[in-house]
């Protein structure tokens, strides 16, 4: 039984194993320049899916690349263990939920359970990860969770906080109710849904019937409301409408009013300013609050000119109450839930309550207007919740007072695609705000602030050395450097006082950005090893981790080291389905990547994800993306060597000793396009497009099998080892193993499969092949694709008009188009007439008496320059001669005479052309030559067909028997008087096309039954 392509897979994946193949391609290329490539961590619980294939693929085809141009390539792989992630998938698992459970069942079982789950699929990343041919170190990965790692981050904290740029600051942040934690900017931005929500525009009451109207997009925050801001610049206007008096912006009077109003009055804003009012509600009471406040941030783009002002939830609302020495109020507990103070919602989560709120303010008459809206909203990366905004105590990295440096940085990355540098990623740096590093959780990096509870001096212990010398109690080397352990740790301040560690962990994101250091445990050991491998070459992720890990490692290495952590980046777009839809488990439309590689094979997979679009397009992936790799590239390369095997094994060729021959034309063609492909598919290569280079391989490789291979085979089938002969099997050996070469990075399984085979090596252990530049004939190569595109112009004809290729024709004229040179057609005649199986071709340049051209007036272009004359232009156009049609298409233009006497001079834009061919003949243009082939079917032609037909017959029955190639049999033909004697009159057309003996025109016994164009045939072979 056939070998799938997954068990080929498998076989060549234990030869890597059995050889270290992986590591003999690093250590082969020691003392060479180093190209580094950093691997960010996946989380290992949770299962790899078709982006992390896309992800993988461009990676490994990546290193692989540049480890075959002479480079040594380290891959050392990564795991990323902390964060919210495994904290909720341990909750599942333990049916609890939010930290007051997780304190009842105590945070030491919490962490051990956190430390069990990181590494539930890892087996499962393994095996996809090795079935995919993703070359990295698994063996001695970086991992988040070791206090190797842990105290190279605490040593970047330490350095950090030594140049007071951590701090512990109260601010407005990004706070998810569910993980009842803050986030950071770069966490927030990869979380955004589009939602529909209500807007509301509330009366805040000045005296009696005159109100403030204010506008709000969270109804939720208006218990907590202190102010309302307008901007003192901005044109108001106090309106009556109805019984009610109404203050808002002048601009905006129109789209909030709506019904007819009366104005009474326009002034300033600044007008407004110290005015106080009733808020709309009175659940908290103020001392120094329900005031109006000049704000620059108040607009009239949109809403009321009016803002109402809550200082928990809006970064700009905060900062205007501190300024202004109003009182702060939060009305909102850590669970996103209404405190006792609002009786009639405590303890119901605000973004739930936007329409009870608002039944609220109708209640009282306090409500002028509702609408529904569609925005942006920002979720959870992690859970999926809706964030708030939430004043609240937190630790920050100043990454403000390094904004300039990480901008230079990033100005001298160069990104994939160009316009991420000062597009997507660009405006990210441009808008960034301090890094928001603490977490309340329990899982992480423990930041390693200890503050004095006496003077409130901080220190950030940079090692557990520096640990051990400043803590109070003994502390063992081997401590493990997560809550709770180090929370039981307390230090000795210089004032006498004991300190504590603030209980918060770090953003995870701070773990992976410092991965180029604390891999290597820098600064503490490996300092070589780390000097070598930083800065990046190179780093690969999806479009998301602009807000992720590529900004996290910027953000990192500017903060450490001053310097950008990569020269380059690769960023990814996402895999949708063939629709367009992203794909998603809960849709049905995900795509197992594992599964793809156990019915397609990886190699297919990763030629389909790299071949299909550039990767850093969105693209749209399907099964037949897969299955039509394989037919089309690794198949063909396989049935490719297949042939070559055969052939070589027939006649005991060996490479290592019957190298030469005398080249032919054909053999000359494909070494010229050989390396062609290999010049341009390394300049494509080395500009990382990946995509070009697959497309340009492929079609060199359908040359190769369509065009190469099967014009040659009668060279491979003659008996013997003429100088020709050796020549077509020294051909095809350079041929293919330089195509395997080429080939290797995207499809490293077949390609290693084959070439091993002919040389006794890996592929992936050989240096990418260099063009020979004495071997390229552009004139070769352009007059074989001439011949390439008539070929297919007459099997296009063949195929409109239902004419097999079995049945020759008479005859094919080529008529080269403006400017095309046919002046070597001639000497590729016989391949033409081969390939289109006609008796003759004819290079005709100029006019051809085949040809009918069939001119039209453009309306569209015509009807504009000519006005009134057109339909007497048309009638012209017409009439004219053969003769005149010639000419006008010699000359690009005619001059027509008009019955008024005028002439009117016709381009070739005024005319609509259609070239047709005359009685029995067929025309088609290309971009080259049109062509016109005669359809016309003698009975000599028609003899001749059938006796092609009969030859398939032959050959089709042949490979059904599984009979070897070479060898030669007996035919046995009964068929009535008239075939039998068509098949004696054209016996050396049988002789050349089929492997035979003798031929016998008589009965046996088990003879089969054939069709042959309508003709009853019995048919034997005796071997």
């Amino acid at each position: 039984m056939k070998e799938t392509a997954a068990e080929r897979e498998l076989r060549v994946q234990k030869q890597w194993e059995e050889n270290d193949v992986f590591k003999r391609s690093i250590t082969n290329r020691d003392g060479k320049e180093s190209y580094v490539f950093y691997e960010g961590p996946p989380t290992a619980n949770g299962l790899p899916h078709a982006g992390h294939a896309l992800g993988r693929t461009i990676k490994d085809f990546v290193a692989r690349y540049k480890t075959m141009s002479g480079y040594q390539v380290f891959r050392k792989a990564g795991w990323d263990t902390h964060g919210l992630p495994v904290e909720l998938e341990v909750e599942k698992r333990l049916k609890i939920r939010g930290k007051d459970e997780i304190e009842e069942y105590g945070v030491e079982n919490f962490i051990e359970k956190c430390k069990e789950s990181v590494f539930t699929y890892e087996k499962e990343w393994r095996q996809f990860t090795h079935a995919l041919g993703y070359w990295v170190d698994m063996d001695d990965p970086y991992i988040t969770l070791e206090n190797e790692y842990i105290e190279s981050v605490w040593h970047i904290l330490s350095e950090i906080h030594k140049k007071d740029l951590l701090y512990k600051g109260h601010r407005v942040v990004p706070y998810c109710p569910h993980c009842e934690t803050s986030l950071s900017s770069h966490e927030v931005a990869q979380g955004y849904k589009d939602v529909t929500d209500l807007s509301a525009t509330a009366k805040f009451r000045l005296k009696n019937n005159e109100f403030l109207l204010g506008w709000t997009t969270t109804p939720w925050t208006l218990p907590s409301n202190v102010a309302i801001a307008v901007n003192p610049e901005m044109n108001y206007v106090r309106v009556k409408q109805g019984e009610e008096v109404y203050v808002v912006a002048e601009a905006l009077a129109g789209s909030v009013l709506k019904s007819e109003y009366e104005v009474m009055e326009v002034f300033k804003g600044e007008a407004l300013v110290g005015l106080s009012y009733d808020p709309p509600f009175d659940f908290i009471s103020l001392s120094n609050g329900h005031k109006v406040l000049a704000a620059d941030f108040v607009t009239e783009t949109s809403g009321t000119g009016l803002v109402h002002i809550a200082p928990a939830h809006g970064e700009d609302d905060y900062k205007l109450i501190k300024d202004q020495g109003l009182d702060f109020i939060n009305a909102v507990d850590e669970k996103g839930r209404y405190k006792e103070e609002i009786t009639p919602l405590a303890g119901q989560f605000v973004k739930d309550c936007d329409v009870k709120i608002i039944k609220m303010l109708a209640g009282k008459d306090l409500l002028f207007d509702k609408q529904k809206y569609e925005h942006s909203y920002p979720h959870c990366w992690r859970c999926d919740s809706p964030l708030l905004y939430y004043a609240m105590e937190g630790w920050f990295i100043k990454t403000t007072a390094v904004k300039e440096k990480m901008q230079a940085n990033n100005q001298q990355v160069e990104w994939y695609p160009s316009h991420m540098k000062d597009g997507r990623f660009g405006n990210f740096l441009d808008n960034m705000v301090d890094w928001n590093i603490g977490r309340n959780r329990y899982w992480g990096t423990p930041l390693n602030v200890w503050v004095c509870n006496d003077c409130g001096t901080e220190k950030a212990p940079g090692s557990i050395n520096e640990l051990q010398e400043m803590a109070v109690e003994g502390v063992s080397e081997d401590i493990e450097l997560h809550k709770p352990y180090v929370d039981e740790i307390h230090l000795k301040c210089d004032c006498g006082g004991e300190m504590r560690r603030t209980s918060e962990v770090i953003d995870v994101w701070f773990d992976s950005g410092s991965m180029p250091f604390a891999q290597y445990h820098y600064p503490f050991e490996n300092e070589a090893s780390f000097k070598n491998q930083y800065p990046a070459d190179v780093v690969i992720e999806g479009v998301d981790q602009t807000r992720g890990w590529f900004y996290s490692l910027l953000a990192v290495s500017t903060l450490f080291t001053g310097q950008a952590p990569y020269k380059r980046v690769l960023s990814l777009g996402h895999i949708l389905d063939e629709n367009g839809q992203k794909m998603s488990k809960s849709k049905g439309n995900a795509l197992n990547p594992v599964e793809l590689i156990n019915e397609f094979g990886a190699d297919s997979l990763r030629w389909a994800l790299l071949a299909d679009s550039a990767p850093w397009n969105n693209k749209r992936f399907s099964k037949k993306t897969v299955g039509h790799a394989k037919s089309k590239v690794v198949d063909t390369l396989q049935n490719v060597y297949a042939f070559y095997e055969m052939y070589a094994d027939i006649d005991q060729f060996d490479p290592q000793k019957d190298l030469g021959g005398t080249r032919s034309t054909l053999d000359r063609w494909v070494l010229s396009r050989l390396n062609t492909i290999i010049s341009e598919v390394t300049v494509s290569l080395d500009q990382y497009d990946m995509t070009r280079g697959a497309r340009l391989i492929a079609t060199f490789l359908d040359g190769v099998s369509n065009w190469y291979v099967r014009r040659s085979r009668q060279r491979f089938w003659k008996s013997g080892m003429d100088e020709d002969k050796r020549a077509a099997f020294t051909t095809l050996f350079e041929v293919i193993t330089k195509l395997t070469q080429l080939m290797a990075p995207y499809a490293p399984f077949v390609t290693d499969d084959i070439y091993s085979k002919l040389m006794s090596d890996s592929v992936h252990l050989t240096d990418f092949p260099i063009a020979d530049g004495t071997l390229i004939d552009k004139q070769l190569e352009e007059d074989m694709e001439a011949v390439l595109q008539i070929v297919e112009l007459t099997r296009s004809v063949r195929t409109t008009t239902a004419i097999k290729t079995k049945q020759p024709l008479a005859s094919l004229a080529a008529m080269p188009n403006s400017g095309v040179d046919a002046s070597r057609l001639h000497q590729y005649a016989s391949i033409v007439e081969e390939e289109t199986n006609v008796k003759e071709l004819q290079v005709v340049n100029g006019p051809h008496q085949l040809l009918q051209v069939d001119m039209k007036l453009n309306f569209a272009i015509a009807g504009r320059k000519f006005g009134k004359q057109v339909n007497e232009i048309k009638n012209g156009l017409e009439k004219l001669t053969d003769e005149e049609k010639q000419t006008f298409l010699n000359e690009q233009g005619f001059e027509l005479l008009l019955s008024s006497g005028e002439t009117v001079h016709l381009t070739l834009d005024d005319v609509l052309l259609e070239k047709k061919g005359k009685a029995g003949f067929e025309v088609v243009e290309g971009t080259q030559f049109v062509i016109a082939l005669d359809t016309r079917i003698t009975d000599e032609l028609k003899e001749e067909g059938l006796v092609r037909e009969f030859v398939r017959v032959v050959q089709t029955y042949r490979k059904e028997m599984n009979l070897p190639v070479e060898l030669r049999v007996n035919l046995y033909i009964k068929a009535d008087a008239w075939f039998e004697e068509v098949l004696k009159k054209y016996n050396d057309l049988l002789q050349n096309n089929l492997i035979v003996k003798q031929t016998f025109f008589k009965e046996i016994d088990n003879m089969r039954v054939f069709d042959v164009e309508g003709y009853e045939l019995h048919l034997s072979i005796q071997s």
